[in-house]
């Protein structure tokens, strides 16, 4: 089994564009930008942006959900339904509040956490075996900051914090190759201890 499709989450528009909600595009955009001949486009039926490329020899889907982050799972569902794509060749990307900025955790299932893109994706899916790229963005209150968790994730990082997200993304971005040929165990690893 190896993943086919790679779901980046965030909110569309220019004004959520640096905030830390859209952890999940910024990595997709870096991956997009990385292949040759990679171009997200608008696909309305979908609605999302939508690439297939080639990694590591595989036909692979790349996803921007437009729907903003609470109904994600449409875009998602959808877009696996037509290529019937299963959940378990399903990996999605998105901001953690519970890893500080610069961490990055690969794993399989679990609950959403709170996360809402997550949640909206596990309800379109029936279930919540599809493997998920958690980027740490910290919580404001281990980063001493006052905001609101709702706030918080909508806000831009400050300069230190996106240096290490930026640095969590390259890291990622390494393993990814692996992850499409479905060596989860070795990509968990070198990320792990990178």
């Amino acid at each position: 089994m190896h993943i086919r499709l790679i779901v980046g989450l965030g909110n569309p528009g220019p004004e959520y564009e640096q905030t830390r909600h859209n952890a999940g595009f910024w990595l997709v955009d870096n991956l997009a930008n990385s292949l040759p001949g990679c171009h997200l486009q608008r696909e309305s039926r979908f609605n999302a942006m939508v690439a297939k490329t080639s990694i590591s020899g595989k036909d692979v889907w790349l996803l921007e959900p437009l729907t903003f982050m609470n109904r994600s799972g449409q875009s998602v569902g959808g877009l696996a339904r037509f290529f019937k794509i299963g959940p378990e060749e399903i990996l999605v990307v998105h901001d953690e509040l519970d890893l500080p900025p610069g961490a990055a955790k690969l794993k399989r299932g679990g609950s959403s956490g709170g996360h809402n893109g997550l949640k909206d994706i596990t309800a379109a899916l029936g279930t919540q075996d599809y493997w998920r790229l958690r980027l740490g963005i910290g919580h404001p209150r281990t980063l001493s900051l006052q905001q609101a968790v709702a706030d918080f994730v909508l806000h831009r990082p400050r300069r230190e914090e996106q240096t290490l997200i930026e640095e969590a993304i390259d890291k990622s971005l390494r393993i990814i190759p692996m992850v499409c040929e479905g060596k989860m165990n070795a990509a968990t690893m070198q990320l792990h201890t990178d």
